[in-house]
């Protein structure tokens, strides 16, 4: 099953995310981070289907998509 970590800290809450995910399984919190942004949170882990565009699509490169153990890495800022 594929995993999505959300660095919490570095999400400016754009909400790009939840707007890319086909599965529409994105949200926004009601707490917020470091910074003030309220950020991104997974409303139902177990429906990801690992296509990543919510990585793809997050400009602060705050999610990291695992599947199958293995970590995808579009950009190495």
């Amino acid at each position: 099953m594929p995993k999505i970590v959300i660095d919490q800290d570095r999400c400016k809450g754009c909400e790009r995310c939840n707007q890319a995910c086909p599965q529409e399984i994105l949200g926004m919190t009601t707490q917020l981070n470091a910074k003030g942004y309220a950020y991104a949170k997974m409303l139902d882990p177990g429906r990801c289907i690992g296509c990543r565009l919510c990585a793809i699509s997050c400009p602060d490169v705050a999610i990291e998509v695992w599947v199958e153990g293995a970590q995808i890495e579009f950009f190495t800022y």
